[in-house]
C-alpha cells in the first residue's frame, strides 16, 4: 500500500534523493562529497536550484534564503556538520561558503540554517556559470572556538 507522506517528509526523502543523485557523480573526479577536520565531519551537496522550480506558491523552500535568484545557472550549496566521534549533528554554529572557479576570489555567503524534518542542515545560492573546477571553502564557527574551522572542497561542475 502507497501513503502519502507529511510535507516534512516528503521534502526530507526529495533533498536526500537529490543529494545522492548529484553528489556522487559530481565528485567522482574531483574528491569526496564530505571531509573530517579537527573533530568534525562536514558533508557537501550542490544541487540544481531549479529544483525548487515546480513548488507551489506558498511552499517554504520558495521563500528559502530570499527566494531563488533569476539566473540560469543558479546552484543551492547545502551543508551538514557532525561531530566526527559521536556522529551528533550541530545545529548550533554559524556556517558560511566561499565559491570560486579554480585559483580565482568568488563571493562568500553566510550560509542559512534549514531546518526540515528535525534535522539541521546550512545552504544559500550561488552561481556557477561555467563547466569546470569550482573551489568550495565552507567556514565553520563554533561557540567558544577562538578561530573558525576551513574545509576546502574542489567542486567539478558539469552544466546540465
Amino acid at each position: 500500500m502507497i501513503r502519502a507522506l507529511p510535507s516534512t517528509e516528503w521534502l526530507r526523502v526529495a533533498l536526500a534523493a537529490a543529494l545522492l543523485a548529484t553528489a556522487g557523480p559530481a565528485f567522482a573526479a574531483a574528491g569526496e562529497p564530505f571531509k573530517v577536520v579537527d573533530g568534525l565531519t562536514v558533508y557537501l551537496g550542490v544541487l540544481p536550484a531549479a529544483m525548487i522550480q515546480g513548488h507551489a506558491p506558498d511552499h517554504p523552500e520558495i521563500a528559502m534564503h530570499g527566494g531563488r535568484p533569476a539566473g540560469q545557472h543558479v546552484y543551492h550549496i547545502v551543508v551538514a556538520v557532525f561531530e566526527a566521534k559521536t556522529g551528533k549533528r550541530l545545529a548550533d554554529i554559524g556556517v558560511s561558503a566561499r565559491v570560486s572557479s579554480l585559483g580565482l576570489a568568488g563571493p562568500r555567503k553566510t550560509l542559512e540554517a534549514m531546518d526540515i524534518a528535525d534535522t539541521v542542515t546550512y545552504g544559500n545560492y550561488f552561481e556557477l556559470s561555467g563547466e569546470g573546477l569550482y573551489d568550495i571553502t565552507i567556514e565553520v564557527a563554533r561557540a567558544g572556538a577562538a578561530t573558525p574551522l576551513h574545509v576546502k572542497f574542489t567542486y567539478e561542475h558539469r552544466l546540465r
